[in-house]
């Protein structure tokens, strides 16, 4: 199975897909999207186009997605929810299932620890697909994601069912 991980962003969305055999993980591609400046529209519209490409070349069975975590200034966290929602709308519009996971459950997933730093995220991405370097911090957040996706899973889904959270762990 092959799965798209999205780090949704204004500025720059990130993207990573792996594919799933059994329970081995290899690394097809990442990068980001990069909206640039200028009016909100256009932006979100390069967003879109960007990974409805990643989309198209990579074919996805299924797509992980980070969730907006509430932000300081709320302006920024409406800009970045207006950025998730343009990236669910791309995977929507090819058909595919669409996974929310929080920033908690993905680090949880990939490092072992919910609030791991962004280093150690690129870390452990780097060495679960055995890259030959540290992949950018947007690469590797989307990355992470996918990963988390492939390790069990919606939580709370069949996947998971016999499991349960404890603070912010599986128990």
């Amino acid at each position: 199975m092959i799965i798209l991980g999205i780090d949704p962003g204004l500025r720059v969305t990130g993207f990573g897909v792996i594919e799933q055999t059994g329970s081995k993980l290899s690394y097809i591609t990442s990068g980001c999207v990069r909206s640039g400046e200028g009016e909100l529209a256009a932006r979100l519209k390069v967003i879109l186009d960007g990974l409805a490409e990643v989309i198209a070349a990579n074919r996805p069975a299924e797509v992980a997605i980070e969730k907006v975590f509430v932000n300081v200034n709320p302006q920024s966290t409406l800009l970045l929810g207006q950025a998730r929602g343009t990236a669910i709308c791309a995977a929507v519009i090819a058909g595919l299932p669409v996974a929310e996971y929080t920033a908690l459950q993905v680090k949880q997933a990939v490092v072992g620890k919910g609030h791991a730093r962004k280093e150690q995220v690129q870390h452990m991405v780097r060495r679960l697909l055995a890259l030959p370097g540290d992949p950018s911090p947007d690469a590797a957040d989307a990355l992470a994601c996918a990963i988390c996706h492939a390790h069990g899973g919606k939580l709370g889904s069949m996947r998971m069912s016999n499991f349960r959270m404890k603070k912010g762990r599986l128990a």
